[in-house]
C-alpha cells in the first residue's frame, strides 16, 4: 500500500491544482426562498467545489491554481480578478469560444426545512471540452499535489474523460492526488439507460486506481463505491464512528494505492443545527483519527447551531486537509484532521462557498477558543 511522502521530504514547495467547474451562485437573501425573492434581487457570487479548495488553500498560506473551461466573455473577467484576490492562480483559466458560464442556484434552509439547489449548467464550456483540449503536461509541470471531486465527471461524458485524463497525467508526472467523491444525484444522467448511482459508481472505479487520498461524507462511499457503513442513518442523524473506520477499511483494501481515507461525519438535527466532526485513517499507522476530541480523548463533534450557511463545508474541509497535510507542523494525521475539521465548522459561519476563515481563526479553534467573543 502506498504511503503520501510530505512534499517538504521532497525537497519541493505546496503547489496544488485543482480541476472542475466554476459556477455564478445565486442566492436569495438570508433565508428567503426564490419564489419569495422573484421578481427581485438574488446575490450572486462564485462556487464550485473544486476552486472552493483553491481558495481555502491559498487564503491560508498555501499555493494553488485552478484548471477549468469558461467562455471568454466578462463574466471570465471578473471570476479571474475575484481568483486574483484570493492569491489563486489563473495561469490555467481556458477561454473557449463554445458554452456558457454554468449557475446554480441555493435557499439556505433553516430549521425543519432543509436547503435547496438547483442547477443550470447543460451546455457549459466544461462540459463540452474533451479530454484533448487541455494541456496536462505543462499544467502540472509545476504542481506537486492535483484536487478533482466527483462532481466533475458527473458534469458530462467529456467532463468524465477529461477528469480521467487528468488523474492519469497527474500520477504519471508524479504528483499526489486527491479526490472528494462527492457524490451528485441531480447530475449523474449524461448516460441514457444507465441510472445515477450506477453511472456514479461505473465512473469512479476508473478514476481510484490512480487516488492516493480520498475524502468523502457520510453517504459518499455508499453511492460512489458501493461501500456501505452499518448502524448508520443518514436521514435521521444517526452516524456511528466505528462503522466509518470499517468503510475507509474496506476502501483501503479495495484500492492498495490509497493511503489516507478522510469522512466527515454530519448529524443533521435540522438545517440549523448540526453535529460535525471526522475520522480519517492513515494507512501508515494502520489506524483511524477522529475529531474533535474532549479532554478525555473521546470523540465529542462541534455543536453548530444557527447554522449561516453549509454550502462549501466539505470544500472547506478537503482543502483544509490538504493544506494540512503538506505543511509540516500540521501535516501529521492527527493535526491534519484537527485542523481541516476546525477549518470546516467555522465555513458554517461564513455565507457563500468560499471559506473566509485565516490559518489563525483555525488553529485558535484548534486550541479550545470557540466562545465567538470579540477580538479587540
Amino acid at each position: 500500500m502506498s504511503t503520501v511522502q510530505p512534499l517538504w521530504e521532497m525537497g519541493v514547495e505546496m503547489h496544488v491544482v485543482t480541476f472542475g467547474e466554476v459556477m455564478l451562485r445565486m442566492a436569495p437573501e438570508e433565508f428567503m426562498r426564490i419564489p419569495q425573492a422573484l421578481p427581485g434581487r438574488l446575490e450572486i457570487t462564485f462556487g464550485g467545489g473544486e476552486v472552493n479548495v483553491a481558495v481555502s488553500i491559498a487564503r491560508q498560506g498555501g499555493s494553488a491554481s485552478f484548471l477549468t473551461s469558461l467562455p471568454d466573455n466578462p463574466l471570465t473577467d471578473a471570476f479571474e480578478a475575484e481568483l486574483r484576490k484570493f492569491n489563486v492562480g489563473t495561469e490555467l483559466v481556458q477561454r473557449r469560444n463554445e458554452g456558457r458560464f454554468g449557475v446554480y442556484y441555493v435557499e439556505t434552509g433553516a430549521n425543519q426545512r432543509a436547503g435547496t439547489v438547483i442547477y443550470d449548467r447543460d451546455h457549459s464550456s466544461i462540459s463540452l471540452a474533451a479530454a484533448e483540449a487541455y494541456d496536462w503536461k505543462t499544467a502540472f509541470a509545476s504542481a506537486n499535489w492535483f484536487h478533482i471531486t466527483g462532481i466533475t465527471p458527473a458534469i458530462s461524458a467529456a467532463a468524465a474523460e477529461a477528469g480521467l485524463a487528468a488523474v492519469i497525467q497527474a500520477k504519471q508526472q508524479g504528483l499526489r492526488v486527491s479526490c472528494d467523491l462527492n457524490f451528485r444525484k441531480k447530475l449523474w444522467n449524461w448516460k441514457p439507460g444507465t441510472g445515477t448511482k450506477d453511472l456514479a459508481q461505473q465512473t469512479m472505479q476508473e478514476f481510484m486506481p490512480y487516488v492516493d487520498v480520498v475524502i468523502a461524507n457520510e453517504e459518499d462511499a455508499d453511492m460512489m463505491l458501493g461501500i456501505r457503513a452499518d448502524d448508520t442513518d443518514v436521514e435521521a442523524g444517526q452516524i456511528s464512528v466505528a462503522a466509518y473506520e470499517t468503510v475507509a477499511r474496506k476502501i483501503v483494501a479495495e484500492y492498495p494505492n490509497v493511503s489516507q481515507v478522510a469522512i466527515t461525519l454530519r448529524e443533521s438535527l435540522s438545517a440549523s443545527h448540526n453535529n460535525w466532526g471526522a475520522l480519517l485513517f492513515d494507512v501508515a499507522q494502520d489506524r483511524s483519527f477522529a475529531a474533535p476530541l474532549d479532554n478525555n480523548g473521546n470523540y465529542t463533534p462541534y455543536e453548530i447551531r444557527n447554522i449561516v450557511d453549509r454550502v462549501g463545508g466539505g470544500d472547506s474541509f478537503a482543502g483544509a486537509l490538504v493544506f494540512a497535510l503538506n505543511t509540516p507542523e500540521l501535516a501529521d494525521p492527527e493535526s491534519a484532521l484537527r485542523y481541516a475539521v476546525a477549518a470546516s465548522c467555522l465555513k458554517h459561519s461564513i455565507k457563500g462557498d468560499f471559506n473566509y476563515a485565516t490559518r489563525a481563526e483555525i488553529e485558535a479553534l484548534v486550541a479550545g477558543s470557540g466562545s465567538g467573543r470579540v477580538q479587540r
